[in-house]
């Protein structure tokens, strides 16, 4: 597990998502490497409406490949300011490039302090074990 990239400045979630907060109050949210690792090649996500609001640990969109069908979870709670429109036609970006091109939407928060509730990297490391 070793060779999966975890960056240090996100939280993580128990589900594998990763967030990354601006100082704008908005936060960028994907899937880990571990994730997308475990799906294997991603053929399809299906993600949140640009204005819907979501809910800490609802679910918020899928995840389709060549595996499974995986429930995207929202980790915070706000109304969704944008969504990566790349996937709808290049969801193996969620694979190549899962912290970076492949995001997958953004959060604008209810509450900012929400994001530090989340798992920091060490903590994350040991739920992966």
């Amino acid at each position: 597990m070793s060779d999966l990239e975890y960056p240090q400045e996100l939280r993580y979630t128990a589900e594998h998502e990763w967030v990354r907060a601006g100082a704008d109050g908005v936060a960028r949210v994907g899937i880990t490497s571990f994730a997308q690792d475990a799906l294997g090649d991603v053929v399809y996500v299906s993600l949140p409406a640009v204005g819907d609001a979501v809910a800490a640990g609802d679910s918020c969109g899928e995840v389709e490949s060549t595996k499974s069908v995986s429930d995207i979870f929202a980790p915070v709670t706000g109304e969704i300011a944008a969504v990566n429109e790349m996937l709808d036609t290049a969801p193996e970006l969620v694979n190549t490039d899962p912290y970076g091109e492949g995001w997958m939407y953004e959060v604008l928060l209810t509450d900012a302090k929400s994001v530090e509730s989340l798992l920091d990297l060490a903590a994350y490391r040991a739920l992966l074990g």
